[in-house]
C-alpha cells in the first residue's frame, strides 16, 4: 500500500473531506482552484484531498492534501477514500489504446468505487463525455432521449464506468465540448483544423453544445460542497443551455489566433470530403462533432443546483483567447493526436 506522500498546512477547517482524483488533467485542474477559491454557505471550505500518481509531485497547492495511488494498481488505493464525503473523479484515458481505455476507465473506475464502498462513501460524481452517444445529429435531447452508442475505446469504456457509477448511486456528468486555460485537445484540434481547411460552410448552420472549463467546474464544485437536492438524477448533460452555430466559434478562433477563414462558397458535402481529405486522421466522429449538429438540453442541472450558467462563449472564450495565443506554437502538425 502506498500512502498519502505530503500534507500542506490548510487555512479553513471543515469535517467534510473531498477526494479529487484527476486534479492535475485540464478539468480537474478548473475543480481544484473552484473548490480553493471561495467559502461555501457555511464560510468553509471542504478539505481537498488529491489522488496522483505521483502524490505532490514538487507541486503542492496549499490547503490540498496529496495521496499516491494509480487507478490501474486497485492495492495502491486502500485508504483513499476514508473520512472522504465526496469523491470527484475526473480521471479518463482518451487513446486510442482499447486495453488502456479499460485499464483505467472501466477497471480503473470500479476499483475506485470497491475502495469507496469499503471506506462507506457513497457521493460519487463521476465526468462523462456526451461521446457515449455516438455519431450525431443531436440537436436538443434531454437525458434519457439517446441511446448510447459510443464508436471510440474511449467512450466504450466511459460508457461502462457510467454503469458502475450509477450501480453504486453516483451521479455522472456528460459535457460535449470543454473550452477554456489548459485546453489541449478541443480549440487546438480545431485550430489545426482550420490550418488545413481554411473554410467553413455558411448553411447548414449547425450548432454545437459547448461549455466552459470553468463554467463546468462551478457544478462539481456545487456537487462537492452542499447536499444533493431531491431527485436530482443520475445523469446529467452540462453544457451551457444555449447551443453556439459552429461558424460563430470558427470565426472566434481565427479571430483569436490569427488564422484566415475564407468566405468561399462550399456546401456541408463539399466541406467534409475536404476534411477528410486533408484531415485523415480524424476519425469519422471527430469529423462530424464539428460539421454537424451536437447539442443536447442542458438546463436541467444549472436549475436543479440553483446555479446560473454563466454569460456564454462569447465574454468566456475572450477572456481564455491570450492563453490560447500563446500557445500558438502548438496549433501545427496533426489535426489530432
Amino acid at each position: 500500500m502506498r500512502r498519502a506522500a505530503t500534507t500542506v498546512p490548510r487555512t479553513t477547517e471543515r469535517a467534510d473531506t473531498v477526494l479529487l482524483v484527476g486534479g492535475t488533467g485540464f478539468i480537474g485542474g478548473a475543480v481544484v482552484r473552484a473548490l480553493s477559491a471561495g467559502p461555501d454557505g457555511d464560510g468553509l471550505r471542504p478539505r481537498l484531498r488529491l489522488l496522483s500518481r505521483r502524490g505532490a509531485g514538487g507541486a503542492e497547492t496549499a490547503g490540498v492534501e496529496y495521496f499516491t495511488g494509480d487507478l490501474t494498481g486497485p492495492a495502491s488505493l486502500r485508504g483513499c477514500c476514508d473520512g472522504v464525503s465526496t469523491v470527484l473523479h475526473l480521471v479518463s484515458h482518451l487513446g486510442r489504446d482499447p486495453r488502456l481505455c479499460t485499464a483505467v476507465n472501466d477497471h480503473g473506475t470500479r476499483a475506485l468505487l470497491a475502495e469507496a464502498e469499503r471506506a462507506g462513501t457513497d457521493r460519487i460524481v463521476y465526468m462523462s463525455t456526451a461521446s457515449v452517444y455516438g455519431v450525431g445529429p443531436h440537436r436538443g435531447e434531454a437525458e434519457g432521449d439517446l441511446p448510447l452508442a459510443p464508436v471510440s475505446a474511449a467512450s466504450a469504456s466511459r460508457r461502462r464506468a457510467e454503469e458502475a457509477v450509477r450501480k453504486a448511486g453516483g451521479i455522472v456528468l456528460r459535457p460535449n465540448l470543454v473550452y477554456g486555460r489548459g485546453d489541449r485537445w478541443f480549440v487546438p484540434a480545431l485550430a489545426r483544423v482550420l490550418g488545413r481547411v481554411p473554410v467553413w460552410p455558411s448553411a447548414p448552420a449547425n450548432r454545437l453544445s459547448l461549455i466552459a472549463v470553468d463554467d463546468l467546474a462551478r457544478v462539481v464544485d456545487a456537487l462537492a460542497r452542499s447536499p444533493w437536492p431531491p431527485g436530482l438524477g443520475p445523469v446529467h448533460h452540462v453544457n451551457h443551455p444555449e447551443p453556439l452555430p459552429a461558424r460563430t466559434l470558427v470565426r472566434a478562433v481565427c479571430r483569436a489566433l490569427g488564422l484566415p477563414l475564407s468566405e468561399e462558397e462550399m456546401s456541408a458535402r463539399e466541406h467534409t470530403a475536404r476534411i477528410e481529405r486533408e484531415c485523415p486522421e480524424l476519425t469519422r466522429h471527430q469529423r462530424m462533432l464539428l460539421t454537424e449538429d451536437h447539442w443536447c438540453e442542458s438546463g436541467r442541472i444549472w436549475e436543479r443546483l440553483g446555479l446560473g450558467p454563466g454569460p456564454g462563449f462569447p465574454e468566456r472564450f475572450a477572456t481564455a483567447a491570450p492563453w490560447y495565443r500563446g500557445q500558438r506554437a502548438e496549433y501545427s502538425g496533426p489535426c489530432m493526436a
